[in-house]
This record gives structure tokens, C-alpha cells and sequence, in this order.
């Protein structure tokens, strides 16, 4: 006999909120699991992968550091997916953010202004914007896939990066060395807590947080979004112009991920470099389902995935893991995530029987 899935009458919302805490406690059942079969002491490996990496203020400042363009990128992501706009290309976007940025920055090397900064962070923003519109125009006028798009424009963006990085933005005096020249000072985001890396690119995600709580919570755009994501027919006898509310999710998406590409090369890093993300564009779709797509809970959530990130640094130093700890910490937590929804959302029945198997 097989097993098939059964909708439920209705999902309990309880539930519903529950299940991101539910699948992050089995992520942390299984990695203990995982320790312990390596030889691992799994509440020591647990400690150090979790708890280790925030038991100081500079751990808390990285913490914050690593959340901050998690956190930018995943709020954009979740108002593409309230739409029913299935946006993957957060890590495109935050390349050509970066990109985009880093080009204007390494024009103003010699040029002391207060318009720098401001500048070298409009731009990233438009660069992603415009990486994520072109996407959107194709949806509209040729009916492409946007998750397809999006994937593809990720590795287009990558090699972009990596053709110009090693190419016409490549410092000179680098030594052969594929990076740009570092930043002036004026373009560099301004250090918030002294002998930390933490800058006041996470004040522009906590804004990001609640401009976009008040957007869909508030607003007759943020009304429409919701609507259109619930059923884009009743949107369109409401008149509400599809292709705009599309264009409109992709350009605020794109903007925040370009933003957190420019927070990147003008914060922690102060230059051009190849690896400018470590793959938070990718996180941040996970992100963005962790949180509900609600601003809140995407906060919290980016918390826990830069958490990860710095776990999995620091079990390769004191663990002698490979690097590969944090993806696979990532996946579970997608996977159980997953998995407790489709619990909450379906009955799981004997196929040809009337027997509904128990559930967890």
C-alpha cells in the first residue's frame, strides 16, 4: 500500500506559527545525532555551534553583522512571495548591488564629499532593482517563469562580478590579487560599537522590518499585494493592475537585496572581492518561510541564520568540521520546516483505505 496526502479542513494557525519553533528543535535533535556519530560530544558540538559564537560583545556585533543583509534580503523575498511572486534571485540581486556600488565607490577614491556614502548605497540599490525589474518585464511581457529567471540571472550576476573584479575593477596595485582598490572613508558605512565590525547597515534593516510591517499592514498597495497573492483573479475584477503590483514587489525586493550587496563591499568588507556573499541571497529564502513571510518573524529568523553561519565557521576552527556544517544545518531546517507544514496542512491516509495513519 502507499501513503497519500489528504487535505485537512482547516489548518490550525496555532500550529502554523508553531512549526518554524518545532522544526528548529528537531534540527537541533538531529544535529546533536549528527555530532554524535562523528565522535562528537553532541552537547558540546551543540554549545560550541550555537552558543559559543554569541558569548561576547564582538560575537553579538557578528551576529548582527551577518544578519543584516540576511535580513534585507529576506524582507524584500517576502513581499514578492505575498504576491505569488516566486522571486530566487535575492543572491543575483545582491551581487549586482554590490557590483553597481563598488563601481561608483572606486570613482569617488579621490573625491572627499558627505554625498559619497549616500551615493555609492543608491546606486547598489539600483543595481539590484534594475537586476530584479528585468525579470519582472519578462514575467509581463513574455510570460517567462520568474523562477527559472531568477535562477539563471544569479549566475549571470556571479560572473558579471567576477569578470569585472578581475577585469576594468581590478586594483592595480593589488598585486594580481582579484579585488578592487579599498574604499575611501567617505564611502564606508560608519561603525556603530568601537573595535567591532557591527555598522549602521543593521539600522537600515530593523527600518526595513518596520517600513515593511507598516507597508502590508497599512497601506492600499500592501492590501493589494496580499490580495493578488491570495487569488490574482479576484485582484484583477478588483482592478488592481497585476503587472504593476508585480513590477512594484520586484523593484522593492531588488532594491533591498542590491542594498545589502552595497552594505557588504562599504561595511565588513570595504572593497570588491569575488566572495561578497557566502550565499545570503540563498538564505534568505529560507529566511523569509522560517519568519512567515512577516516582518518579525523574519527578524528573529535572520538572527538564527547568521547564527548558523557563524556556528559553522567556528566548528570548522574548534570542531575540525568542513564549512559544509552550515548547509547542511541549513537544509534540515528547511526540510523539518517543510515538514511540519505539510502535517499541518494534510492528513496522511493509507492509499485504497479509510485508515488515516497518526501524525506527529
Amino acid at each position: 500500500m502507499f501513503l497519500k496526502l489528504q487535505p485537512r479542513g482547516g489548518a490550525s494557525a496555532t500550529m502554523s506559527y508553531l512549526s518554524p519553533l518545532l522544526a528548529g528543535v528537531l534540527t537541533l535533535l538531529t544535529g546533536g545525532i549528527f555530532f554524535a556519530a562523528l565522535g562528537h560530544n553532541p552537547i558540546h558540538a551543540l554549545s560550541v555551534f550555537l552558543i559559543a559564537p554569541v558569548s561576547d560583545v564582538y560575537g553579538i556585533a557578528e551576529l548582527c553583522v551577518k544578519a543584516t543583509p540576511i535580513m534585507l534580503c529576506a524582507i524584500g523575498l517576502a513581499l514578492t512571495f505575498k504576491a505569488q511572486v516566486w522571486n530566487i534571485g535575492a543572491e543575483g540581486q545582491l551581487l549586482m548591488g554590490g557590483l553597481a556600488a563598488s563601481a561608483v565607490a572606486l570613482q569617488l577614491l579621490d573625491v572627499e564629499t558627505a554625498l559619497a556614502l549616500p551615493l555609492v548605497l543608491f546606486s547598489g540599490m539600483l543595481g539590484g532593482a534594475a537586476w530584479a525589474v528585468l525579470a519582472a518585464w519578462l514575467r509581463n511581457r513574455f510570460n517567462a517563469n520568474e523562477i527559472l529567471t531568477t535562477i539563471m540571472f544569479n549566475y549571470i550576476a556571479l560572473y558579471l562580478l567576477l569578470y569585472f573584479v578581475h577585469g576594468s575593477l581590478k586594483d592595480p596595485q593589488g598585486y594580481g590579487f582579484p579585488q578592487s582598490a579599498l574604499f575611501a572613508d567617505s564611502a564606508l558605512l560608519p561603525i556603530l560599537i568601537e573595535d567591532t565590525r557591527l555598522h549602521i547597515g543593521i539600522l537600515f534593516a530593523l527600518f526595513a522590518v518596520v517600513a515593511a510591517w507598516t507597508f502590508l499592514s497599512r497601506s492600499f498597495l500592501g492590501f493589494q499585494i496580499k490580495v493578488l497573492g491570495l487569488d490574482s483573479n479576484a485582484a484583477k475584477l478588483s482592478g488592481f493592475k497585476h503587472k504593476r503590483l508585480v513590477i512594484l514587489v520586484m523593484l522593492i525586493s531588488g532594491a533591498l537585496a542590491g542594498l545589502a550587496g552595497a552594505g557588504e563591499v562599504t561595511g565588513p568588507i570595504g572593497q570588491l572581492i569575488p566572495s561578497i556573499s557566502p550565499g545570503y541571497g540563498y538564505a534568505a529564502i529560507i529566511v523569509a518561510f522560517l519568519g512567515r513571510l512577516h516582518p518579525v518573524g523574519i527578524f528573529f529568523a535572520s538572527l538564527l541564520m547568521a547564527l548558523i553561519y557563524m556556528g559553522g565557521e567556528l566548528a570548522q576552527i574548534e570542531l575540525k568540521m568542513p564549512l559544509a556544517v552550515t548547509s547542511l544545518f541549513q537544509g534540515m531546517l528547511l526540510f523539518y520546516l517543510l515538514a511540519c507544514d505539510v502535517l499541518i496542512n494534510f492528513k496522511i491516509k493509507l492509499a485504497g483505505s479509510n485508515t488515516q495513519v497518526e501524525n506527529v
